[in-house]
């Protein structure tokens, strides 16, 4: 077993340098994401998916895990289960470490996932984007859950919202409800719930987008972290709102984000179709 930066590695030559992502961020990421509303809500609503499909969760991988903040919210939910986080860059793995002792760490490529029928629920959470070989991605979690296994994934939504934060973010696509439901669905996996979210907020987001357009060399993309504290509590109170509405069972067409919840479906010899 390769050892990088006292993390089992199984794709050590991405280590430092994988792509997709600027690693120096996660620095700049962690002490801002407690206090964020968007990633608070967000785990909120990621906690909410899993205890609806997934009460006995006993086993939890997270495909790019970053700062371990929706690790922090899991452990805290369910705590008994065996908690695995992997990320391709050793980066974040140490901030991640310290906010979940419990969690088994790991530097790895989510194209080839080094474990098979093992795990209950595999999240992702704004991951799949990064990846150019997204179904890759896919088929790999199919094969590394057991029989009936939960996928839960969030991914920012509609191409027509793209702007420079996609860019820096080194986003490969924004992704259509169509597109990533087709996907899932190819990848072995049937669709439990499926609906947008940042949906009341939406007209915002638009509004920003469009002041980036144009803007290159100066955006700062961790500058929309940087807000006024009582703004941040309004948006916040907003996104809770929202995630109630989830919850009693609306589905919004539109929104800057997209939760998909997926069972795994056994195709004979347990392997995805195609």
């Amino acid at each position: 077993m390769t050892v990088v930066d006292g993390y089992p590695a199984f794709a050590p030559e991405l280590a430092h340098g994988g792509g997709g992502y600027e690693s120096k961020l996660f620095a700049e990421l962690a002490p801002l994401e407690e206090k964020s509303f968007w990633f608070r809500a967000r785990n909120e609503l990621i906690l909410w998916a899993l205890r609806r499909y997934r009460p006995d969760v006993s086993s939890f991988l997270e495909i790019g895990c970053g700062t371990g903040f929706v690790l922090s919210g899991i452990a805290a939910q369910h705590p008994t289960a065996r908690l695995y986080g992997s990320e391709i860059f050793v980066d974040g793995l140490s901030f991640a470490g310290a906010r979940v002792p419990s969690a088994r760490l790991m530097q790895m490529d989510a194209r080839a996932i080094p474990m098979r029928e093992e795990i209950d629920v595999i999240g992702a959470f704004d991951v799949l984007e990064h990846i150019e070989e997204d179904v890759d991605v896919l088929r790999e979690m199919h094969g590394a859950l057991k029989r009936g296994g939960l996928l839960v994934i969030s991914v920012p939504q509609h191409r027509w919202l793209w702007s420079p934060a996609d860019d820096h973010a080194h986003h490969v696509r924004r992704y259509t409800a169509g597109e990533l439901r087709d996907k899932i669905s190819g990848a072995g996996f049937e669709v439990l719930k499926s609906t947008s979210f940042v949906s009341i907020l939406l007209p915002m987001m638009v509004l920003s987008r469009l002041r980036m357009r144009g803007r290159t060399d100066d955006y700062d993309p961790i500058d929309e972290m940087r807000m006024p504290g009582w703004l941040n509590a309004v948006l916040y109170r907003v996104m809770r709102a929202e995630n109630a509405l989830i919850r009693w069972g609306l589905r919004f067409p539109l929104g800057g984000s997209r939760l998909v919840v997926a069972r795994k479906v056994t195709q004979g010899a347990d392997e995805p179709p195609g």
